[in-house]
């Protein structure tokens, strides 16, 4: 059974006076048993604050830190059961892997034989044990990381904290050891707290994400709920690319609503009291909820191809409408046998937006 987090009014402010900066600054959050937890976010947004926090490497200005309601706030690292893999992987050069995994093991002294049992499970679990004998010098960066990760799995913490683990791998091993990572944190059943400021592995790997900004938290859902219902600009540029597009909502239906702009009216979802809403809404429409249609087609814009990015599985289109920024489109199959239409740029076409696709966002 994993541990619960509880973090209650958290605040961290460094430096005074003038020059008092909150980089956490009353944040509310829980966390609960057995969950592959992210803090996503800009650089310096607070994520590795607040890991640092938990870890119990920083002290908070005020607010609490809780482990199954436990207060841990002020305890000191080695008395929270914490494991910690770095973006560094600070690993002993002088030691073996089989020694670098042993190290939290020899502090607790636990006897050699369950140590070396413990070693081994910890090592089979990120398929390192044929590699138990070689340095760290002898190893690739994505093996090194996952010595890194047997390390702190081996003294079986009630919580694992991970600081941007494979910011320094290139982009073919992320994407390995990203369902790796995963795998291995899933089947120990242990809380697992993971900082990243790439979208893509949280919304990969992640059971639920907080996104951070200057601090607090903008949003927390599973990957799913952050990138197809963002509450705000910031949530919805931050998470893939997207449309941003202001139109009136001028009626509504059972379950819909017409939005205006200057091109034209199209169907999206009904808001409350849109009837009396006299401002301009802000919706979010993401790329591949966007369609090109055939002239004369009900519920479409007209607009003018401005450029086509061909890339083979799919093609990028931008798109003129007037009223609204250069649209952006993503196209699935493009020139295939089902493709429905083949403009080139400069030509005159249709758009449609997925009426269920279409998200009504705060401005900010």
């Amino acid at each position: 059974m994993g541990t619960q987090i509880t973090i209650h009014n958290l605040v961290k402010v460094f430096g005074s006076g003038s020059k008092a900066t909150a980089a956490v600054d009353n944040l509310t959050l829980t966390i609960e048993p057995g969950e592959l937890f992210f803090l996503l976010g800009p650089s310096g947004c607070g994520k590795t604050t607040l890991l640092r926090m938990i870890a119990g490497f920083i002290d908070p200005t005020s607010g609490q830190v809780a482990f199954n309601g436990q207060d841990v706030t002020h305890n000191a690292p080695n008395k929270r059961n914490t494991g910690m893999v770095f973006q560094s992987y600070a690993l002993w050069p002088h030691m073996t892997v089989a020694g670098n995994v042993a190290f939290g093991l020899n502090v607790r002294k636990v006897p050699n034989p369950e140590k070396d049992q413990r070693v081994l499970e910890a090592l089979a679990a990120v398929q390192m044990e044929e590699y138990a004998h070689r340095k760290p010098n002898e190893l690739s960066g994505g093996q090194q990381q996952r010595v890194a990760l047997a390390r702190a799995l081996v003294i079986k913490p009630d919580v694992l904290l991970l600081d941007e683990p494979l910011s320094n791998l290139d982009a073919k091993l992320r994407n390995d050891l990203r369902h790796q990572i995963r795998n291995v944190c899933k089947a120990s059943g242990i809380t697992t707290v993971y900082v990243t400021h790439d979208q893509k592995e949280a919304l990969s790997m992640a059971d639920r994400v907080a996104l951070l900004r200057s601090g607090k938290i903008m949003q927390v859902g599973t990957p799913r709920e952050l990138y197809r219902s963002p509450k705000t600009r910031f949530v919805a540029e931050f998470l893939g690319e997207t449309n941003l597009i202001e139109a009136q909502p001028i009626n509504g239906t059972d379950g819909a609503s017409t939005y205006q702009v200057q091109a034209g009216q199209f169907l999206g979802p009904r808001q409350e009291n849109a009837e009396t809403n006299t401002k301009q809404n802000l919706l979010s429409i993401r790329p591949e909820a966007i369609r090109l249609r055939r002239d004369g087609e009900p519920n479409t814009l007209p607009g003018k191809l401005l450029e086509t990015t061909y890339l083979g599985e799919t093609a990028q289109h931008l798109v003129e409408i007037k009223g609204c920024p250069p649209i952006k489109i993503a196209e699935m199959n493009p020139y295939g046998s089902t493709s429905a239409v083949h403009p080139e740029p400069g030509d005159a076409v249709r758009v449609e937006f997925l009426a269920g696709d279409i998200v009504p966002i705060a401005d900010a």
